[in-house]
């Protein structure tokens, strides 16, 4: 690798790094940006009070791409706060869902609206041209990343891997 080829790598590495220190990845209102994760994940799916769509525990961590125990006590958290609230299917006593409550509903859309404004700051910013080019270079990028990681699994199982 030559030093300029190099020098390009650093320079991708640190601006990738100051994306974890900016504030649009912190708390809204007072809480976290996983239990904020969590709201928006179940108002994706579904909505607040009665006739809401039901998710279970299992389905929020698949959506969200953590571990089980992980939304379990997120959503203890929530439901402390009056944020969420657990029901259980009269037909499977096993089965526990979750769903958003009036007030769950209101925080997830203040944090979607305290979210979007970050973003539609960000376009005014850089401009509608340079917005849809970078747009389309991240969705690029997470490309090739989602390429390396299905090229690693499939070396790991095919035994490839072993170095």
């Amino acid at each position: 690798m030559d030093t300029c080829e190099n020098a390009t790598v650093h320079k991708l590495l640190a601006s990738f790094g100051q994306f974890s220190r900016v504030a649009w990845r912190q708390s809204v209102g007072g809480y976290k940006r996983s239990e904020i994760g969590v709201l928006f994940c179940i108002k994706e799916i579904g909505g607040a009070g009665d006739g809401a769509a039901r998710l279970k525990v299992s389905e929020i961590s698949k959506k969200m791409q953590v571990t089980s125990p992980t939304v379990t006590q997120l959503v203890k958290g929530l439901e402390a706060h009056g944020l969420v609230e657990r029901h259980i299917d009269p037909c499977d006593r096993r089965a526990v869902y979750i769903v958003l409550t009036e007030k769950g509903e209101m925080v997830a859309q203040k944090a979607g609206e305290a979210f979007f404004a970050s973003f539609r700051g960000l376009v005014e910013y850089l401009g509608e041209e340079q917005s849809n080019q970078f747009a389309e270079l991240l969705s690029r990028a997470f490309q090739y990343f989602r390429e390396q990681e299905a090229n690693l699994e499939q070396s790991q199982w095919s035994g490839d891997g072993d170095a």
